[in-house]
C-alpha cells in the first residue's frame, strides 16, 4: 500500500507538494484569524476546589471564584504616608474603572487591614478577576501594568503579582535554536545539504500544520496556552526523525542501483512502514490520555496527537514527492561522495562485539547507571509551580518576593474556604470554622468571614504558613478537609469546601498520581503485546518493556533532581525549585513509549532479519546494531537538540517537558540501545525468540518492514526529475 502511494506521489510530485504548501498556508492563516481561546483552568469537575468555586459564584462572589492578582506596594517611609495613601486610593479606583467586573480590596478600607505588613512598608491591593481565560488575564495584566506606570510618587515601588508571562525572551526562540542544531546534526550525518534540508522541511511544515489545527480546535476543546508549543516541539522532533529514516533508506536504495521511483517505493515500503507503526503508536498512546478524564491533559494530548498525525502523513506523502523532485541530486556533493558507504557501520559492529564478549559486566554496569539515574523518582512530587519560579527580573516574581518578605510565603497563595448554610445562617458556623482553622499550626492568618447578601454563604481567606508550592501547603489542605472542617460542621448540614488556585492544583496532582500507575501499566502492556506480535518472541518483548520502564524512570529521576531538588538549575537556566508539573508524567510516558517503540522496531527488525537468515543470534545482534547505530544515533541527537532547546525558554512547564523528553531519548539511544540491548540479547541467545507453539498459532502475523516491492516499469522512469 505504501509503495503504491509513494509511486503516485512520485508521479504527481508537484501537485502533492503544492497541496501541502497550500494546506499549511491556509491552516496557518485561518488559525491566525480564527483561533479559539485557550484555557489554563486545571480545576477538575467534581473536585472540592471546583465545588468551592461553584458555591462562591452562586452566592455572588464571582470574582473570588476566578483569578486573583496582587498589586504590591513598597514605600521606604511606610505605606501609610499621606501621599502614598492618596496614590493607592486613586490606583484602586482606576483599577475598578479599567477592569469591569473585578473586586478590589484596598489595604486602607474595612476588611483590608491584614493587607498591610507588620513593618508597615509593604502592602497590597487584592484584585479578584472573575475570568480565567489566559487572554483575558494577560489583558488585565497589561492594564494593571499601564496603571502602575502612571503612578509617580517618590519612594513608592509598585509590582504586579499576576501569573502571566510579562516579558519577552531575549535572543531567538527555542524552536529556532533546536531546528538549527538539528540541521547541523543532519548535515554531519548525511554529508549533503539537500539530504539535510528534506527532513527539516517535512518536520517544520508538519509542525506548523498541526499547531494551526490546534488553534482552530480550541473552539470546541479546552486547550491550554502551552499546548501549541508542546505539540510543535514533539512534531518537529518526530517529523525530522521519521524523515531521517526514510531519506536514509532512499539513499541506500539509490546506491544499490535502483531508479528514483523504485528507491522511493522501497524506502516507503520499509522505513515508511516503521514510520506509520511508530507514529500510530504515539497517536494511540496520546489519545489514551483522553480516557483519564482531565481537561488540561486532554487538550495537550489531542494537540500532540494531531501534530504527530499530520507530521506522519507528511512523511509518507509529502516526503516521497520531495524525494522525486530532488531525485539523484540528493548526493551530488563532493562531501557526500567521500562519505558514501555501504552502511555496514564497522565501528558499531566492533562496539557490539566488545559488549558481547563481556555481556554480564556491560549489562550490570548499564543497569546500575539506569537505576542510579532513576533513584530520585522515589521523591517525585506532582503539583504546579508558582510565580516564585519566574525569572527574577519579572514584575510578577518581584511582587512574589515582596509579599513573601512582608507577609510570609503563604500570602502568595491564600486558600479560599466557602461556607454554605440554608436559611441565611452562615455567620455562626463561619466564625467557628475561622477559629478552628486559625488554630492549625500550618495557618499564618485567617481573614474575618465575608457574608453574601442573603447571609447564606460566607467566604474565608486563609493564609498558609508555607509557600504555595511547598509540600507543607498540600498537607495543610488535606488536613483542613479531612480533620478540621468535619470537626466543626460535621453533621450540621452546613456545606464547606476548601478551594482556591493552590487547592485546585493539589486536586489535579492527586488525581494524576492516583491514575499514573494504571496508565503506565496499560502503556507497557500494549508495548509488550505489540512487540510480541511483531517479533514473535516473549523474552525480547519483555526485555523491551523493562528497558522502556528504565528509560522512563531515568527521565523522571532527572526531572526530580533538576526541577524539584534544584541540581544544576543555574547551569540550565531553571529558576527556583517546585514540584514536577502534574500533567507532564503522563505525557512523557505516552511520547517516550512511542519514540522508544520507534527505535526498538528499527533495531530489532534488522536483528530479526539477520537471525532469520543465519540462525546465529550473536551475529544477528552485531550486524543489526552495526546497520542501525548510525541512524539511531543521528535521530536521537536531533531529538535531543530539539527537545533540549526548550530548556532555554522561560516557560517552566515547557522547560520541564523538553528536558524530560531529551533525557529519555538520550538514555534510550545510548545506555539502552548501545549497551543494555546487545548485552541482554547476547545473554538470552536463542531464547530471545522463544514463543510457545499455541501462542505462535494464535497470534496474528504483523510485519513492520516487508519485502522489497517490484521495480516499476521502465516507461515510468523518464518522468522523474533528477533521475540518473
Amino acid at each position: 500500500m505504501l509503495a503504491s502511494l509513494a509511486r503516485r506521489c512520485v508521479r504527481y510530485r508537484w501537485p502533492v507538494t503544492a497541496a501541502w504548501i497550500a494546506a499549511v498556508v491556509a491552516l496557518t492563516a485561518l488559525s491566525g484569524a480564527l483561533a479559539g481561546p485557550t484555557s489554563d483552568d486545571f480545576a477538575l469537575p467534581g473536585s472540592e476546589s471546583r465545588r468551592a468555586a461553584d458555591l462562591l459564584a452562586g452566592a455572588g462572589f464571582e470574582a473570588r471564584s476566578g483569578t486573583s492578582a496582587q498589586v504590591v506596594l513598597q514605600a521606604d517611609g511606610g505605606v501609610g504616608a499621606p501621599a502614598v495613601r492618596a496614590a493607592v486610593d486613586d490606583l484602586a479606583a482606576a483599577v475598578e474603572d479599567g477592569l469591569p467586573g473585578v473586586e478590589v480590596t484596598s489595604p486602607f478600607e474595612p476588611g483590608g487591614q491584614h493587607q498591610v505588613a507588620p513593618g508597615g512598608d509593604v502592602a497590597y491591593l487584592q484584585v479578584d478577576l472573575p475570568q480565567r481565560d489566559p487572554a483575558d488575564v494577560a489583558e488585565a495584566a497589561a492594564t494593571l501594568d499601564r496603571l502602575r506606570a502612571d503612578l509617580d510618587v517618590p519612594g513608592l515601588r509598585v509590582e504586579i503579582g499576576l501569573p502571566v508571562e510579562e516579558e519577552a525572551e531575549s535572543g531567538p526562540p527555542a524552536e529556532v535554536i533546536g531546528v538549527a542544531a538539528a540541521a547541523v546534526v543532519l548535515l554531519v550525518a548525511f554529508g549533503s545539504f539537500v539530504a539535510m534540508l528534506l527532513p527539516l522541511v517535512v518536520g517544520v511544515l508538519g509542525a506548523a500544520c498541526g499547531v494551526a489545527a490546534i488553534g482552530l480546535a480550541a473552539h470546541v476543546l479546552d486547550v491550554p496556552s502551552f499546548a501549541g508549543a508542546a505539540a510543535g516541539m514533539v512534531a518537529i522532533g518526530v517529523g525530522i526523525d521519521y524523515s531521517l529514516l526514510v531519506v536514509t533508506r532512499f539513499r541506500e536504495a539509490r546506491r544499490s542501483g535502483l531508479t528514483v521511483p523504485d528507491a522511493v517505493a522501497l524506502a516507503q515500503h520499509t522505513a515508511g512502514r516503521s514510520v506509520l507503526f511508530a507514529g500510530t503508536t504515539v497517536v494511540i498512546a496520546s489519545l489514551g490520555l483522553v480516557l483519564m478524564g482531565m481537561e488540561l491533559i486532554t487538550g495537550v494530548a489531542l494537540g500532540i496527537a494531531a501534530s504527530v498525525l499530520v507530521t506522519m502523513l507528511g512523511a509518507v506523502s509529502l516526503l516521497p514527492a520531495l524525494l522525486a523532485i530532488v531525485g539523484g541530486r540528493i548526493d551530488r556533493t563532493a562531501r557526500s561522495r567521500r562519505r558514501s558507504t555501504d552502511g555496514s557501520g564497522a565501528a558499531a559492529g566492533r562496539w557490539a562485539r566488545t559488549v558481547q564478549r563481556r555481556p554480564v559486566a556491560w549489562a550490570t554496569a548499564s543497569l546500575a547507571a539506569l537505576v542510579l539515574l532513576a533513584l530520585p523518582v522515589l521523591d517525585l512530587r506532582l503539583g504546579f509551580s508558582d510565580a516564585g519560579t519566574l525569572p527574577e527580573g519579572s514584575t510578577a516574581r518581584q511582587a512574589y518576593d515582596l509579599v513573601a518578605e512582608g507577609f510570609g510565603p503563604g500570602a502568595n497563595g491564600p486558600l479560599v474556604v466557602a461556607v454554605d448554610a440554608a436559611g441565611g445562617g452562615a455567620a455562626a458556623p463561619a466564625g467557628e470554622l475561622a477559629a478552628a482553622v486559625a488554630a492549625d499550626p500550618g495557618v499564618a492568618s485567617v481573614a474575618p468571614p465575608v457574608l453574601s447578601g442573603d447571609g447564606g454563604t460566607a467566604v474565608l481567606q486563609v493564609v498558609p504558613a508555607s509557600a504555595p508550592r511547598d509540600e507543607a501547603t498540600a498537607e495543610l489542605v488535606h488536613r483542613l478537609r479531612e480533620d478540621v472542617v468535619p470537626g466543626v460542621v460535621g453533621g450540621t448540614g452546613v456545606e464547606v469546601a476548601v478551594g482556591g488556585t493552590q487547592p485546585a492544583a493539589i486536586d489535579f496532582a492527586d488525581y494524576t498520581a492516583q491514575r499514573l500507575p494504571l496508565f503506565l501499566a496499560v502503556v507497557l502492556g500494549l508495548s509488550f503485546l505489540l512487540l510480541t506480535v511483531v517479533f514473535r518472541g516473549l523474552l525480547v518483548a519483555l526485555k523491551a518493556v523493562v528497558v522502556n520502564l528504565l528509560s522512563i524512570g531515568a527521565a523522571f529521576g532527572a526531572l526530580v533532581a533538576v526541577f524539584q531538588w534544584g541540581w544544576a538549575g543555574d547551569l540550565l537556566g531553571v529558576e527556583g525549585v517546585a514540584p514536577v508539573e502534574a500533567w507532564v508524567p503522563m505525557m512523557l510516558i505516552a511520547i517516550v513509549f512511542g519514540l522508544s517503540m520507534d527505535y526498538e522496531v528499527f533495531l530489532l527488525s534488522r536483528i530479526r532479519e539477520e537471525y532469520d537468515a543465519s540462525g546465529d543470534n550473536a551475529s544477528a545482534v552485531a550486524t543489526g546494531l552495526a546497520r542501525t547505530a548510525r541512524v539511531i544515533t543521528a535521530a536521537a541527537a536531533i531529538m535531543v537538540c530539539v527537545f533540549g532547546s526548550f530548556v532555554l525558554g522561560s516557560a517552566r512547564e515547557l522547560q520541564l517537558f523538553g528536558f524530560g523528553l531529551a533525557v529519555a531519548v538520550l538514555v534510550d539511544a545510548t545506555l539502552v540501545r548501545l549497551v543494555l540491548v546487545p548485552a541482554t540479547m547476547e545473554l538470552l541467545g536463542r531464547a530471545n525468540w522463544w514463543l510457545p507453539r499455541r501462542l505462535e498459532r494464535a497470534l496474528p502475523h504483523l510485519t513492520v518492514e516487508g519485502a522489497a516491492p517490484r521495480p516499476s516499469p521502465r516507461e515510468e522512469q523518464p518522468a522523474v526529475v533528477g533521475a540518473c
